[in-house]
């Protein structure tokens, strides 16, 4: 088989690569090792997909390199994604923070993606491996598969990271970056829960299931997000927890308020005076779910009624509601990771055309690369962005 382009990776990266590459009359190849494609998008939003983010901009995104997304996301922006999507006539609507999903479900957006490939150059190949990829002397590529040999001009690597690799993720793509002299940043799992050790686990157990609407949480390095957390079996989840995990690392403390929109101290003195005979218990649990109000009380062995508690004893009570801080043992990796973070060093390659800059014909897009997004949409713009950018040049 002969082709312009061959796309290895059938997920939202090289889909829009793929579409975008066909407008310009290339034939492109895409070839998918598992026996489906777009699985990430399929499952992503509770199946509904949150495809990009209206707030969507360059620093909301990691990178040894914070600047290299910036050409790509200016050039093809979660607007015109809003309007590729309006064009099929998906109905959508927000849903917090400028998250936006799919009103009925992500396989919309699957069927747009393939609505834009031109089915008169894109193939799409599915349950197929590849052995080898070699550059030949007359600048092309020739690439080994479980079907037969493909001869393509250029080669676009879009396999994406190592996180859920039950839905198929590999380390494919630096595999074959490294093969041509490209350095990789550390992979390591990023959007995950994190988990507690034993000991800690002893005292939260009872806690398992129970969520705190509007929390902060802060790493070492000063960075903090305010969203709703998750106790686990295992230590803690939800939005606050998967954002921070991206900029926590191990044996650092993260400290969290359970209470961000409330200044705890004040609060209590209040009820002190409206609910005097009230116990503290009782109090806390108006502010903070009931189980994490009776753990708040017994870590600190403090009873009895509002009236007979000091105010030093109420300070306390504060200190340890809005300044929890606690060392995780780790996280749950990359098996419920959203994420990869690190990948292919941004250095080897142009941010305007995503071509490596010693190896003409190979380019690399989407999560394979070192640029990782922050929750909510902003993963999906970055394969967009990048997609649609290499798609001008393959």
């Amino acid at each position: 088989m002969e082709t312009d382009v061959l796309i290895i990776g059938g997920g939202a990266a090289g889909l829009m690569c793929a579409g975008a590459a066909s407008k310009r009359g290339r034939r492109v190849i895409v070839i998918e090792h598992t026996d489906k494609i777009a699985e990430k998008i399929r499952i992503s939003g509770g199946g509904r997909c949150n495809f990009t983010n209206i707030n969507c901009t360059p620093d909301k995104f990691i990178s040894n390199n914070p600047h290299f997304c910036t050409s790509a996301l200016s050039r093809f922006t979660q607007h015109d994604f809003i309007n590729l999507v309006g064009r099929h006539d998906i109905a959508f609507h927000e849903k917090k923070l400028g998250q936006l999903f799919c009103d009925n479900s992500a396989h919309d957006i699957i069927a747009m993606l393939l609505a834009e490939c031109d089915n008169d150059f894109v193939d799409i190949k599915t349950s197929v491996s590849i052995d080898e990829i070699t550059k030949n002397d007359n600048e092309t590529f020739t690439a080994k598969t479980s079907r037969g040999e493909i001869i393509t001009k250029s080669v676009v690597i879009a396999c994406g990271g190592l996180s859920i690799p039950k839905i198929g993720a590999s380390p494919f793509g630096y595999e074959i970056a490294k093969q041509f002299g490209l350095s990789i940043v550390p992979p390591r799992a990023g959007l995950v829960p994190l988990t507690f050790d034993p000991d800690i686990l002893s005292a939260t157990k009872d806690l398992s299931g129970v969520a705190v609407d509007e929390a902060k949480i802060s790493s070492e390095s000063g960075k903090f997000f305010e969203e709703a957390l998750l106790f686990t079996h295992k230590g803690i989840s939800g939005p606050a927890v998967l954002q921070i995990s991206s900029y926590w690392n191990t044996g650092e403390f993260v400290t969290i308020n359970l209470a961000a929109n409330t200044n705890t101290y004040q609060f209590l003195k209040a009820q002190k005076v409206a609910q005097p005979k009230s116990m503290v218990q009782t109090v806390l649990s108006d502010l903070l779910p009931k189980r994490l109000a009776q753990f708040i009380a017994d870590q600190q062995n403090i009873t009895g009624r509002m009236a007979d508690l000091p105010d030093k004893v109420l300070e306390k009570i504060a200190q340890n509601v809005e300044n929890w801080s606690i060392k995780p043992s780790g996280s749950e990796g990359y098996r419920t990771a959203e994420v990869t973070l690190g990948g292919v060093n941004t250095d080897h390659i142009s941010s305007k055309t995503f071509e490596c800059k010693n190896v003409s014909g190979l380019y690399f897009i989407g999560e394979v690369l070192d640029v990782t997004g922050h929750l909510g949409g902003y993963n999906f713009q970055w394969a967009w962005s990048s997609g649609w950018c290499a798609g001008q040049y393959v």
